[in-house]
């Protein structure tokens, strides 16, 4: 009998044991880290398209989330100390803004997975060992196109056809605008243009950068999205604003504040698809066997006001193949 009675107890274990362990896995609640350079202004758009994400996906913060917020408010400097203090509190992914931020979170841990949002070439700046199949603990999506660097500066002397100096802002600090600025100036030599890097890593830097930078004549400027130069939005529009700058922008945010006009991908819905990836992780897929997102709609916004300002007469064929117009 007590054998008969050890059987059932040991089939009964082997029969519910998954259940039990499913619904452990079920109420488990998940620590999410995130670690970004936007300062406070910019913070809650990212953050709140990753919560809105995650709420399409069934996720709901102190129920069975915990996002744990890492900022570096536009100092690259302090990314390495954010990085280990979310390997401490042993989350369970880390959702990473910008190459920078992802460089820190690779170098502070080889086992929590990882997932890129609005990064530049991750091929070039050795992020992933490729994009279908990116391996190790790394995943994502880049904001970065094929031949885009190109197609900006080609929209800027479509709209601007006597331009002749272009003026590039890029951040020293942030080994995605090598590769980038590589790329403008093989599409300048081929327009017959000239650029100009204007170098800026810290937001105390941006006054005797750009006027150095107008010492030149520059005709007009390329933004790019760095962070710590989006901290400086407001200052950068007037700017250009001032000196009657013709501007082309990465981020329609720019354009929105008063900018002419930017040529790229919404990094909201980056943050907001960022969810997606963090999910499959959550559910057992390994981040190295999820392939790289790039982004395939590149949306024209041109703020006409500004363009009337500038004293610009957008070309129709310019304006045709814009995907919003501000008025």
């Amino acid at each position: 009998m007590r054998l008969i009675g050890l059987a059932v107890v040991l089939a009964l274990s082997v029969t519910f044991a998954p259940l039990v362990a499913e619904a452990q896995q079920a109420g488990k609640v998940y620590r999410i880290g995130l670690l970004a350079a936007p300062d406070r202004t910019q913070q809650e758009t990212r953050l709140g398209a990753l919560r809105a994400g995650l709420r399409e996906l069934g996720y709901v913060e102190e129920k069975n989330i915990v996002i744990e917020s890492r900022w570096a408010e536009g100092k690259y400097d302090r990314f390495p100390d954010l990085a280990a203090e979310l390997v401490r509190l042993k989350v369970d992914v880390i959702v990473t803004g910008g190459t920078p931020a992802t460089q820190a979170a690779m170098k502070a841990t080889t086992t929590i997975p990882i997932v890129m949002v609005g990064i530049g070439d991750p091929l070039r700046t050795g992020l992933v060992a490729s994009l279908a199949k990116p391996g190790g603990n790394v995943t994502g999506m880049t904001q970065l196109g094929a031949e885009v660097a190109g197609k900006r500066l080609q929209i800027l002397k479509d709209t601007v056809p006597n331009v002749s100096r272009v003026a590039f802002l890029r951040n020293r600090a942030s080994p995605a605008h090598v590769p980038y600025f590589n790329d403008l100036q093989a599409a300048a030599r081929e327009l017959r243009l000239t650029l100009q890097s204007v170098e800026v890593q810290q937001p105390s830097e941006f006054e005797r950068a750009f006027a150095e930078m107008m010492r030149e004549r520059p005709d007009a400027l390329i933004v790019t999205a760095d962070a710590t130069h989006l901290i400086r939005q407001a200052w950068i529009v007037d700017f250009a604003a001032k000196w009657r700058l013709p501007a082309m922008y990465q981020l329609k945010e720019y354009v929105e504040a008063g900018g002419l006009m930017s040529y790229g991908t919404s990094v909201i819905d980056h943050w907001r698809r960022s969810a997606v990836y963090v999910d499959k992780i959550l559910k057992g897929a390994k981040p190295g066997d999820l392939p790289v997102e790039q982004p395939t709609k590149f949306e024209l916004v041109i703020n006409l006001k500004t363009a009337k300002a500038l004293g610009l007469t957008i070309p129709p064929s310019v304006l045709g193949r814009a995907d919003q117009i501000i008025e």
